[in-house]
């Protein structure tokens, strides 16, 4: 900046030592322009065609025209009353190269330089450069580096253009060797650094930089420090000195912080001042700090964070709370004072969104819970952010406030978006070891033309398993956000080659729900459907005790229809990964009269999840399932004699035929195991296993002629789960991926009578769940340890699927 001032100052001497009688401006010529156009080199001269010009005025205007940058060198001359400036421009900057880094990538350094005017495209100031050096220095310094070399070049290229060259050597970054904390008596070393983000080398320190000194850094970790004593009572402590020492070869670095332990004091009184709006003994409940407590300035913090969002939940969006405690260092006692300042009282003038320029306003508009001429809320903006968040047409969403001019009662409240793609069009491939390859494709748009209704059509093709969809919803059907959906699939499944029940399905069906809210977090769907599904049982290679019960039925194809009522309770703060609240849900799918077979099914689940500390998050889940016929279903008792006799003259002498009429259907069976349920076992093989020859499996699953017991499912469904998810350090983003220990317990059974606590499963392991470009990734690995010998064929140690098919 000094040079720039001499170079100021010499322009204003050398026009002052240009002597010339003062005249009057009749034209302005330009000499030297190539780059620069002469309109812009009148915008900022402060003379125009009619001015007298004196040799002061000359100076002012010379000096304007060097503060731009744009010239090197700048000359006033006369021809006739004609005003001739001659200029040198500066070279533009053409290239902007950077070597040698590997530790900041060269995006980041060069928004460090830009900010010094070192950027393609800018005009080139020599000057400059010692400003380059010293700012990537400075943000090599930040991340401890401090053998760092930076060596720019400046090469002349044509056109009055310059190519820079920075040349990095960034060396080894200086670790910190010791933190020596001087003056600690209640709390050890260990205690009070337990949060500090500055440390000495570990394991670990090559991911968390731990060991990297840097100012910004340790100025946090000195107020950590003082908010831990503060917050334990110790309301006059204080950090005397602290040093920082680096050795010769700047490669270590030694802090040493100074402190003052002081007294624990205890708060005595708790006033409150100023206009509290609410009755006092509401306002105390706001207060966490009462007569007799140990003082802690977290609880005072929050004890004003807690006033200021009640006031700002009934229109004093401007509310201040500042609390101000009086020591007495001689009894070490506090006197709290919370002086309140609740403003003016606000209302919304307006709400106005920008960055939509594919979603209509009025989607926007129907998740807000702020309205326009209500009074502000700072609760009702905060839920209306998170509405657009779930969405899923934005990659960010921001809520502003700003005061309308002239008013001291009313704002405006601004939501600007940024929109992402809402719909995609997808072909891929997956695999899992239950369902093979699994290819598929789809098209789906979640925002259709921008008014917020979503469709999709997809089909996949498996080893057991091909199916084709079409789904429709619009989630405002009537202005109190009712949504109807459509829904229509088909499906084809072979169950021949794999551990299930040997049968095959061909099913379709459509159906209709309403989506009711009944509160920010509650909501019921109620829907209708139709449906056919085509059982084929193969004598020899299906279980008997299917065939039979096909045979009572009377029928290969099932005709239903379904009623369908739901109710579920989301508090979660996310849907990929979230790291507190949870869900509940409840759903009956009932089989309406008038269907082959009248039966409902129930299906119930509560999980929750809770943050508990250094990114560790607990996850608990439980869900039931149960399903009951109900009226008449199968053949008439006639025929069911007819049939029972026939069916014992064909399995021959000793067989007899069980009544199965009003049994659960296999095909609506509950299924367990696998990489979603109970992990460490084949999907769908825990629970009821059958021969084929309706012989009994003996302990270790085997049926006569040596074959293994096939499962069929059930009526009865238990599953619990207990998972640890854990902070990894080489994942940091819990959105892309998530590593966690879990403990699964369940099991299937016949029916509810036939449930035995004995004969659950169990298994525990580590889990992977991976957001992958080729969709969701899941990896188990899993090692039960509660099972029968009957289960050895169906164990499976390491599970995992892919694909968008899951």
């Amino acid at each position: 900046m000094k040079r720039i001032a001499a170079l100021i100052l010499l322009a204003s001497l050398a026009a002052n030592a240009y002597a010339f009688e003062p005249f009057v401006i009749s034209d302005i010529r330009i000499d030297g322009l190539s780059r620069i156009a002469a309109g812009t080199v009148y915008n900022y001269l402060p003379l125009n065609k009619g001015d007298r010009l004196t040799n002061a005025e000359a100076a002012r205007a010379i000096r304007a025209l060097y503060q731009t940058k744009f010239f090197s060198d700048v000359e006033f001359d006369r021809d006739g009353n004609i005003l001739v400036i001659k200029v040198i421009e500066r070279p533009s900057i053409a290239k902007l190269n950077i070597r040698g880094n590997h530790d900041i990538k060269t995006d980041d350094l060069k928004k460090g330089l830009k900010q010094t005017g070192i950027a393609e495209g800018e005009t080139f100031d020599r000057l400059a450069i010692d400003g380059v050096q010293q700012e990537l220095i400075r943000q090599y310094y930040n991340r401890g580096k401090y053998n760092v070399s930076v060596e720019p070049h400046v090469t002349r290229l044509d056109r009055n253009r310059v190519a820079i060259d920075i040349e990095i050597r960034e060396g080894k970054a200086a670790k910190i060797r010791e933190i020596n904390i001087l003056g600690n008596h209640a709390y050890t070393d260990k205690q009070i650094r337990d949060d500090f983000e500055s440390g000495t080398p570990n394991l670990m320190s090559w991911y968390s930089k731990n060991d990297q000194y840097s100012r910004e850094k340790l100025s946090g970790d000195l107020e950590k420090l003082q908010s831990y004593y503060m917050n334990r009572g110790y309301a006059d402590f204080g950090v005397d000195s602290t040093q920082v020492t680096i050795s010769p070869d700047k490669r270590n670095m030694y802090i040493d912080a100074s402190i003052k332990e002081g007294e624990i004091y205890k708060v005595t009184d708790v006033k409150l001042l100023g206009d509290l709006i609410l009755p006092e003994a509401t306002m105390r409940q706001l207060v966490f700090v009462k007569d007799g407590d140990i003082f802690n300035r977290g609880a005072i913090e929050n004890s004003s964070k807690a006033i200021k969002a009640v006031l700002s939940n009934i229109g004093y969006a401007y509310a201040k709370v500042t609390p101000i405690p009086k020591l007495d260092k001689d009894k070490h006692t506090v006197e709290l004072t919370m002086y309140i300042e609740p403003g003016q009282r606000v209302y919304v003038r307006r709400v106005i969104f920008s960055g939509n320029t594919k979603t209509e306003d009025n989607v926007l508009r129907r998740e807000m819970r702020q309205l326009e001429g209500s009074m502000y809320s700072q609760a009702a903006i905060d839920r209306s952010k998170i509405r657009l968040q779930r969405l899923g047409y934005f990659k960010k969403v921001d809520i502003d406030k700003k005061l309308v001019p002239g008013s001291q009662d009313q704002v405006d409240v601004t939501v600007k978006v940024e929109e992402q793609a809402a719909g995609s069009m997808q072909f891929g491939i997956g695999y899992s070891q239950y369902a093979g390859i699994i290819l598929n494709a789809s098209l789906s748009q979640n925002n259709l033309f921008g008014s917020g209704d979503s469709f999709s059509v997809s089909g996949s093709r498996s080893t057991y398993q091909t199916s084709f969809g079409a789904n429709y919803y619009n989630p405002y059907l009537t202005d109190n956000g009712i949504g109807i959906g459509y829904s229509a699939n088909y499906s084809k499944t072979d169950y021949g080659n794999t551990d299930y029940a040997n049968y095959s399905t061909s099913s379709k069906g459509f159906s209709s729900y309403l989506g009711i809210p009944i509160s920010e977090t509650d909501g019921v769907r109620v829907g209708l459907g139709i449906s056919s599904n085509k059982v084929n049982l193969i004598p020899g290679y299906s279980p008997l005790q299917l065939i039979d019960y096909q045979n009572q039925l009377g029928n290969k194809t099932i005709h239903s229809w379904t009623g369908t009522l739901g109710w579920n309770h989301d508090t979660r703060n996310g849907y990929w990964a979230p790291t507190r609240g949870g869900l509940l849900q409840a759903q009956a799918d009932i089989a309406l009269p008038g269907s082959t077979v009248q039966y409902w099914k129930l299906t119930a689940e509560a999980n929750h999840y809770w943050p508990i500390g250094k990114g560790f998050v607990l996850y608990l889940d439980g869900q039931v399932g149960y399903g009951k016929t109900y009226g008449k279903n199968g053949i008439s008792d006639d025929q069911f004699a007819v049939l029972k006799a026939a069916t014992e003259a064909q399995r021959g002498a000793g067989y007899v035929m069980p009544d199965m009429r009003q049994d659960f259907p296999f095909f609506a069976n509950f299924s367990s195991g696998g990489v979603r349920d109970v992990r460490g076992f084949q999907d769908n093989t825990l629970g009821p296993r059958v021969c084929i020859d309706s012989s009994t499996p003996d302990a270790r699953g085997n049926c006569l002629g040596g074959y293994w017991a096939q499962p069929i499912g059930g009526s009865f469904k238990v599953l619990g789960t207990a998972e640890l998810y854990l902070p990894l350090p080489f994942l940091k983003d819990i959105n892309t991926a998530r590593v966690s220990l879990f403990t699964d317990v369940g099991n299937v059974y016949r029916d509810y009578q036939s449930f035995d606590a004995s004969t659950l499963r169990a298994s525990a392991g580590v889990s992977l769940h991976w957001q992958a470009p080729i969709g969701p990734l899941i990896i188990s690995l899993a090692v039960p340890f509660r099972s029968q010998p009957s289960d050895s064929h169906y164990e499976e140690r390491i599970q995992f699927t892919f694909g968008s098919q899951f």
